[in-house]
């Protein structure tokens, strides 16, 4: 009955691995309950986006930037009001889809739910379930599930997934379409570049000082130094506590003799192999013609065997080994399809070769070159891991021993960090200037933030609450220094304001030169533009181009070659693109051509379910506060 599931079983394995440890479903309540207008981003239908659910979103999204990029990463160099606004859009079509859901009465029977969940690796120990294992990571989120509300929620978002699949699934593009889209991404178009620079006009701009006043009056958020303070805080973390502590050599041989079975290194093998190759839909005379081939070629091998690999690298059709005499390095047991594995470890010694061996793949001639027999990992090779992971469960015993301690001595001594610091051994430490949403790690906690910026810690100078932030790691944190936000002067502005003002009036003449300029290439006639380098691009290879700049490329009319468009290059002023040749993709085998009907079946099915949304949206009353999008201090 949910056929999405097992068609998709590895990919929804990932996705819920990833679920359970950052929990970001908002479950089926989110779809039915109400909220007042004045905490209320977007109403959709009948239920609401409030403030809270937007930026806690939002700030998920950081978090998972700032975990890609590292610590030089810039909120605010992506929290912008086009983000934003693309992030409510994409809220609003979660919630239309998840009316839709709650309408067609999807069912996710008991049985799908428990396979699910019992082949999420999270969830597994030693590539088992384990209810233990599930119920602790559930209590590690924050806030705590129970096993029902994550069941319920995740029965919601499978439901939610098969009537994804049912829309995508509708897609059935026909092979000529399939073609001519795989056609279009591969197609190759060779092009340069001509640049009028901007700066080249810069001289021709001037910037009076009531224009760079008006400009200033009108875009004040420019100008606005965001409210800052400096902090002291202490981290009380598990890993630390668990630092040094002592493990003894008794227990490090418990932990190793538990585990036995993981250390077993099963045999493997090297061998090199000759592949006559068959397609999926080959015929069954295409199948015997390389049946009689690959007998053929093992016989000539039979005559002299010490030229296996070099007639590997004369018949074998096997791409990834052929110029290598065949060679396939090292595998184990699981590693091969099974005829070739069976065939492998059925030979009995290095230099024996098989018969005629037939897989999926075609049929292979395989030379045994190498036995690495099983073998148990030693104690020394795992004592480090094994000692770390003894430290790290004596550091969490400490944590629970110590956490409420630390907790109630942060809030009853408010006044001061150093008697908790000094209590529990633990490193004072200070920030620089930090921002809401610029801040190093562990502060980088929403909730750490919105305290350190309460009037509890700005104005009454109280210590933060010891905080959660993941990972048994509880965080506090005093506010030493407070800069509230304030509007830049103008006169410290003018300069940066006036170079503004002239970069965009020179774009401005550049672009106007730039299209005179592509009128006369048009013409056939010269323009006087120095070229860089040509190179070829195209939709699934666009050489460093824009996407906008790349759409306009291959969009043009290429009739008649060489042709030219053009467009603005920002404050840098107006590019001109010469397209001089077109290169065609080269003729596709079926296989090709049948990955290229289920890219264009993909494609199909994404678009199929853009207008679905587009359609649900048409149909609901949707409402948007736009003051509410924007970050807190503009509102």
């Amino acid at each position: 009955m949910f056929d999405f599931v097992h068609k998709h079983k590895f990919v929804m394995q990932a996705i819920l691995g990833v679920l359970v440890l950052t929990f970001a479903v908002w479950g089926i309540e989110s779809y039915t309950r109400a909220r007042g207008p004045s905490d209320t981003v977007a109403k959709v239908g009948s239920v609401s986006i409030s403030q809270r659910e937007f930026n806690e979103e939002l700030e998920r999204r950081l978090d998972r930037l700032r975990q890609l990029l590292g610590a030089g990463f810039d909120a605010r160099s992506v929290d912008t009001p086009d983000a934003r606004r693309a992030l409510l859009d994409s809220m609003i079509d979660q919630r239309l889809i998840g009316e839709a859901t709650v309408r067609s009465r999807l069912l996710v029977s008991d049985e799908v739910l428990r396979d699910v969940i019992a082949s999420t690796a999270a969830f597994q120990d030693n590539g088992r379930f384990s209810k233990a294992t599930y119920e602790a990571l559930l209590r590690a989120q924050n806030p705590p599930l129970t096993p029902q509300q994550y069941e319920s929620q995740l029965r919601f978002e499978l439901a939610r997934e098969q009537l994804v699949s049912a829309v995508n699934g509708t897609a059935i593009p026909a092979w000529t379409v399939a073609a001519r889209l795989a056609r279009l991404t591969e197609q190759k178009r060779e092009v340069s570049e001509a640049l009028v620079a901007a700066d080249t006009f810069l001289d021709q701009v001037k910037v009076g000082d009531a224009e760079a006043k008006a400009y200033y009056d009108s875009h004040q958020q420019e100008f606005r130094v965001p409210e800052r303070v400096r902090a002291q805080y202490v981290v009380l973390s598990a890993a630390t506590l668990g630092q040094g502590e002592p493990v003894t050599d008794a227990d490090v041989q418990k932990l190793y003799d538990s585990r036995a079975s993981q250390y077993q290194v099963p045999e493997s093998r090297r061998a090199s192999h000759i592949l006559i190759s068959v397609p999926q839909n080959a015929t069954e005379a295409q199948r015997e013609a390389a049946r009689k081939k690959a007998e053929e070629i093992l016989a000539e091998v039979r005559k002299a065997p010490q030229r296996f690999a070099e007639l590997a690298k004369k018949y074998s059709q096997d791409p990834g080994s052929a110029q290598k005499g065949g060679d396939l390095g090292l595998f184990s047991r699981s590693m091969m399809v099974k005829p070739f594995e069976d065939a492998a470890f059925g030979l009995a010694k290095v230099g024996d070769i098989s018969g005629v061996v037939k897989s999926d793949f075609g049929y292979h001639i395989i030379e045994l070159t190498g036995i690495v027999p099983a073998r148990v990992r030693p104690l020394a090779d795992v004592r480090a891991q094994l000692v770390a992971e003894l430290q790290k469960r004596k550091g969490a015993q400490l944590f629970d021993q110590d956490a409420d301690g630390f907790t109630n001595m942060v809030y009853e001594q408010s006044d001061s960090l150093e008697p908790v610091a000094k209590r529990y051994k633990l490193q004072l430490q200070t920030t620089d200037w930090i921002e809401r949403d610029n801040a190093p790690a562990p502060l980088d906690n929403k909730r750490v933030l919105a305290a350190l910026f309460s009037d509890d810690a700005v104005n009454k100078k109280r210590n933060t609450d010891a905080i959660d932030v993941g990972e048994d790691r509880l965080v506090a944190a005093r506010v030493l220094e407070h800069q509230p936000s304030s509007l830049r002067k103008y006169e410290d502005v003018k300069a940066q304001i006036e170079q503004k003002l002239r970069r965009s009036a020179a774009a401005a003449l550049a672009a106007k030169d730039g299209e005179a300029r592509l009128a006369k290439l048009r013409k056939g006639e010269d323009a006087s533009l120095a070229w860089g380098a040509a190179q070829d691009v195209s939709r699934s290879a666009p050489g460093g181009l824009s996407q906008d700049t790349l759409r306009l490329i291959v969009s043009a009319d290429v009739q008649k070659l060489p042709t030219f468009v053009g467009a603005p290059a920002g404050d840098q002023g107006y590019a001109i693109y010469r397209i001089a040749k077109v290169t065609e993709p080269a003729q596709k085998t079926e296989a090709q051509q049948q990955a290229d009907l289920e890219r264009a079946e993909r494609l199909e099915g994404a678009t199929d379910f853009g207008s679905y949304v587009n359609s649900l949206r048409a149909d609901t009353d949707v409402t948007i506060n736009e003051k509410l999008l924007l970050p807190q201090q503009q509102q």
